[in-house]
């Protein structure tokens, strides 16, 4: 498949998006510390986490609702700030101050802000406000926009269980009938077997609904018991209306694959990938999930297993029952990493980054047949110096990657679709 290079896209964010780029590798490497360190004394995971959040956020969301007009979330001086433009992100309005009251917000690939929409224009926010005093500790945020991003409100914690421990990395969905869903990774089931001096691997997921249009969230209800600590959660609405969500979970003797589960309230926790990758330590690489028209579950992860270790893609066509053998991508030896799917009027994409030892790049294959046979890698964006994970993101049928770096400011990159060529 060739695609002629005129047809892409880029665009570079003005510098007061810019400004907020990260010059280290900021929270998220005090936690690869962390999780590598575990003799470290409090005094010193205190000292390392207080540093880490001293440190600028890189993350920067992007999103397209159903009018085609493109959001862009960034965090400024403890503020999310919620960027419009009309046209692609060429120009933008007045960035909006989401929570009025500056707070420490995580933004990093694993644990970026959140965007959604419903049918009737709402804009629902979502993030993880970071506690200071507490090493990793963190609680899920959510605001809400009628207005068309003009005004938000006072932002409101979800998580009922409100101890200074990390509740973090949630995932945000909204369901056809305007139902929002946060999900999320939660240490209260870590913190009450610690009080009950047991033994506790992991952390746990956890959900919550509104179904009044994010006035009041219902209670939290626990998915699954021993999931990773710090790696994302993904999450997709099924043919039916349903969120599924995907994470990394815990099996015996600490053996991080994944799992998922459609939160329906009577399905199981079903085993995506069996890898059986035994590490004592959080990868900090969470999995990414797509569902399309046809209720096909894609899926893509990472793992570093012996007998199968980089980046893997597979699909189910029976809602998770089952999945296509694993089908392997990227440089094993060029760090690929961090993948992200998104299947879109037919065609399945995935991105990824790559670095060749100077710059990082995101390669970009396509299938045009629901995931069984795809195109040969290829690179739609390159940057020197730090950046964020690739995202992908829809405008109809249009697919663009949204990516923040260092040295070239934001990027909104076509990736695909019948807007323009590729």
């Amino acid at each position: 498949m060739t695609h002629p290079a005129a047809a892409r896209i880029a665009t570079i964010l003005p510098t007061i998006f810019a400004a907020a780029v990260l010059a280290a590798s900021g929270v998220l490497a005090a936690e690869h510390a962390a999780h590598s360190s575990a003799g470290k004394s409090p005094e010193a995971m205190q000292k390392m986490w207080r540093t880490s959040l001293t440190r600028p956020p890189l993350a920067a969301t992007g999103y397209f609702d159903a009018h085609g007009t493109f959001w862009l979330a960034v965090v400024q001086d403890g503020h999310l700030t919620l960027a419009r433009s009309d046209d692609k992100g060429r120009t933008y309005a007045t960035p909006v101050k989401v929570n009025a009251e500056a707070e420490i917000i995580a933004a990093d690939g694993e644990n970026r802000p959140k965007i959604a929409a419903d049918a009737a224009g709402n804009l629902f926010v979502s993030w993880t406000r970071l506690t200071a005093d507490t090493p990793f500790g963190g609680h899920i945020r959510f605001s809400r926009s009628s207005d068309g991003g003009k005004n938000f409100t006072a932002p409101v914690t979800v998580n009922d269980n409100l101890e200074p421990i990390s509740h973090r990395f949630e995932a945000l969905g909204v369901s056809p009938r305007g139902e929002i869903w946060l999900a999320w990774l939660d240490k209260r089931d870590a913190s009450i077997a610690r009080r009950q001096d047991k033994a506790y691997t992991g952390a746990a997921v956890y959900y919550a609904v509104s179904r009044d249009g994010g006035r009041r969230f219902g209670p939290n209800l626990r998915a699954a018991g021993h999931s990773c600590e710090c790696c994302r959660v993904a999450m997709a609405m099924d043919g039916s209306g349903v969120p599924v969500i995907l994470w990394r979970h815990v099996y015996a003797a600490n053996v991080r694959d994944h799992a998922l589960l459609r939160l329906d309230g009577k399905s199981s926790v079903l085993r995506v990938s069996e890898d059986n990758w035994a590490i004592d330590a959080c990868p900090h690489h969470g999995p990414a999930l797509s569902i399309d028209a046809d209720n096909t579950w894609h899926v893509a992860w990472f793992t570093n297993a012996v007998q199968r270790h980089g980046l893997f893609y597979a699909h189910s066509r029976d809602a998770g029952k089952t999945f296509s053998a694993p089908m392997g991508f990227g440089r094993y030896d060029a760090q690929a990493g961090h993948a992200h799917v998104l299947s879109v009027a037919g065609s399945v994409y995935i991105v990824w980054k790559e670095f060749d030892g100077t710059a990082s790049r995101i390669q970009l294959k396509r299938s045009d047949d629901g995931g069984n046979h795809w195109s040969s890698p290829r690179t739609i964006a390159t940057t020197q110096g730090a950046s964020d994970h690739p995202l992908l993101i829809q405008d109809g049928r249009d697919v663009y990657l949204s990516w923040n770096t260092l040295q070239d400011g934001y990027r909104l990159v076509s990736a695909g679709g019948t807007g323009a060529e590729e």
